[in-house]
């Protein structure tokens, strides 16, 4: 008879359950060293838990297109607010309508209330303007050079050499030029706007004759374009207080004013003052914006990502931009009726462009989320800021705990009086899955935004009963192995393959309905399903990793192994078979030939 080889064990057996039960613990020790060195030691709450602020937002529409405020912008408005706020839909945030033009938006405590409410706030309508003229603020005559007070940038296509920066130059040109210059490009931005009839809205300064009025699409008066210059010579742009302790803010003449309309408009400090054309390129235009930091300046800048008609009307502009003299070569970045920046294009650009300035990481990673998710189809006014309370969710959670608490008494109850000495795997089972869970989710609060609220504390409840029903499964398997007259140690890993495949299947669907119910919800909803697909993939997990591996050792204890009637596997209770065994034929004795 040929040895068996070396090194061979049975189908189904586990070698070594030392290392499943290392790993596991080593994952446990830096989760839980992780948490602490974050030091966010308990779960972020949702508002319903812990309470947050309440912000009231009324739509508004812009002059001539007061029906934009309908149910569809509104929803759309929703949307983007939700996912600016939200991430990746699990911090909490509650976005909805209220009535037919207030949105509501409900802020968890926690979150940081300044960043969001700008999140919120800012409608994030982008204009790539041409600038006609700018001067220092203040009422001052316009200056016929490039801005050096903005920060801004483009990234020339490949092969160009446009200066990377805003141009300023030595100031020479007399006044009188400049203000021949500065006329004739006003009154040629003027031409190619819309007149009053046919736009429906007048422009800054724009005459209100009626010659104009009843000639749509001739050239508007001449003298529009010198009403325009006046207003911005005496445009002030010096931060002001609205009222006596207010803070201190910008004017901005180009909030509300239509993209097709030149426009005056203020930097974003309040240092300069701008008189711009209609707008060439928008926000819809960008597809994708990101704040990054540049290495070799030395400093944080918005990168943004042109769509294929976006690029080709870049190109366009910057082509007919490079041609001109300062500062009629400039491009404005305007954002929300402020300019960001106003850089000089010396050549053709294409696809990229970037924003830089007083940029910080925060400050650029919130204009590039804003300009990612597009900007919102209505103004909206903030009408109140309120704080809310936690004590009814307070209420709530206390009753939740309770009943889960009375459940779980129930299954530890219903383990020890069927199971046995099972039980005890099953609790210490128990009490590494929630430990998983609890420092998985006091890490996912600072890293993702993810906050505990009721239904997903819910969810947590229920995936105590997907976890108890995975020990439920092996444990069955064995004691049918059992009853087949198998010993212990054959018996377990002859039933972990049956075992292993039904509670895939079983976690499989669990996670599969956990994460349609997220695709498909939104809000607190998306917390139950959230909660419910993390600890049904952290029940795997804790069956392969520690399930398996400590009965394979308590298998081999003379306790397991030899049935005790507390072990739970005691071959008498379960009625076991008894083993098979061949019998051997017993032959007479022979008393005599005659009778052999």
């Amino acid at each position: 008879m040929a040895a068996p080889k070396k090194g061979r064990r049975p189908a189904g057996g586990q070698s070594r359950p030392g290392r499943a039960l290392a790993l596991i613990l080593i994952a446990m020790v830096a989760l839980t060293g992780a948490m602490f060195w974050s030091g966010h030691t308990t779960p972020r709450l949702g508002i319903d838990l812990a309470g947050g602020t309440s912000i009231t937002l009324k739509a508004k529409a812009e002059p001539g297109k007061e029906d934009a405020v309908n149910e569809t912008n509104m929803n759309t408005a929703v949307g983007i607010i939700d996912r600016r706020v939200n991430g990746l839909g699990v911090s909490e945030a509650e976005v909805q309508t209220q009535g037919r033009e207030n949105i509501i938006v409900n802020i968890p405590r926690g979150v940081d209330e300044k960043q969001a409410r700008e999140q919120v706030g800012t409608t994030a309508q982008l204009h790539f303007r041409p600038v006609l003229a700018w001067a220092p603020s203040g009422p001052a005559t316009p200056t016929p050079s490039g801005s050096p007070t903005p920060s801004a940038s483009t990234k020339p296509s490949a092969g160009s050499s446009a200066s990377p920066s805003a141009s300023a130059t030595d100031g020479k040109a007399s006044p009188s030029a400049s203000a021949t210059t500065q006329g004739r490009a006003v009154s040629e931005a003027l031409k190619k706007a819309p007149t009053p009839s046919a736009s429906g809205t007048p422009s800054p300064g724009a005459s209100k004759s009626p010659d104009a009025s009843k000639s749509p699409g001739t050239t508007p008066p001449a003298d529009d374009a010198a009403k325009l210059q006046q207003q911005f010579a005496a445009l002030d742009c010096t931060p002001k207080a609205p009222k006596s302790g207010d803070k201190k803010v910008v004017p901005n003449p180009a909030q509300g004013v239509p993209a097709e309309q030149p426009t005056l408009a203020c930097g974003t400090e309040g240092d300069a003052k701008y008189l711009l054309g209609p707008a060439e390129v928008d926000g819809r235009d960008v597809d994708d914006a990101k704040g990054v930091f540049d290495q070799q300046r030395g400093m944080w800048i918005v990168n943004m990502e042109f769509t294929d008609a976006g690029a080709k009307k870049f190109s366009q502009i910057t082509g007919k931009l490079s041609q001109q003299q300062e500062p009629q070569n400039q491009f404005a970045i305007v954002l929300d009726g402020s300019v960001v920046s106003a850089p000089s294009v010396r050549t053709t650009l294409s696809a990229n462009a970037e924003i830089s300035g007083s940029f910080n990481q925060q400050s650029a990673q919130d204009l590039g989320n804003i300009l990612s998710y597009g900007a919102l189809p209505l103004s909206f006014d903030t009408q109140s800021v309120d704080t809310v309370t936690a004590a009814l969710g307070g209420e709530q959670l206390e009753a939740g705990l309770i009943a889960g608490a009375i459940g779980l008494a129930l299954v530890v109850l219903y383990l020890i009086v069927y199971y046995r000495g099972l039980s005890l795997i099953a609790l210490l089972s128990l009490g590494v899955s929630a430990l998983l869970t609890y420092v998985i989710m006091s890490l996912l609060g600072p890293a993702i935004g993810f906050a505990l609220n009721l239904p997903a504390v819910c969810g947590a409840i229920v995936a105590i009963g997907i976890t108890a029903d995975s020990f439920i499964v092996y444990f069955e398997r064995i004691r049918d192995e059992v009853r087949e007259g198998r010993t212990l140690r054959p018996a377990v890993e002859r039933a972990w393959p049956r075992a292993r495949r039904t509670i895939l299947v079983s976690d499989f669907v669990s996670f599969l309905a956990a994460a349609v119910l997220f695709v498909v919800t939104v809000g607190k909803v998306q917390g139950f399903a959230f909660t419910l697909g993390l600890t049904t993939l952290l029940d795997v997990v804790v069956v392969f990793l520690f399930t398996k591996p400590l009965m394979t050792l308590l298998a081999r204890t003379k306790f397991y192994g030899e049935g005790h009637p507390w072990s739970g596997l005691d071959p008498k209770r379960l009625g076991a078979k008894p083993p098979l065994r061949r019998s051997r034929r017993v032959s007479a004795p022979v008393d005599s030939p005659k009778e052999a």
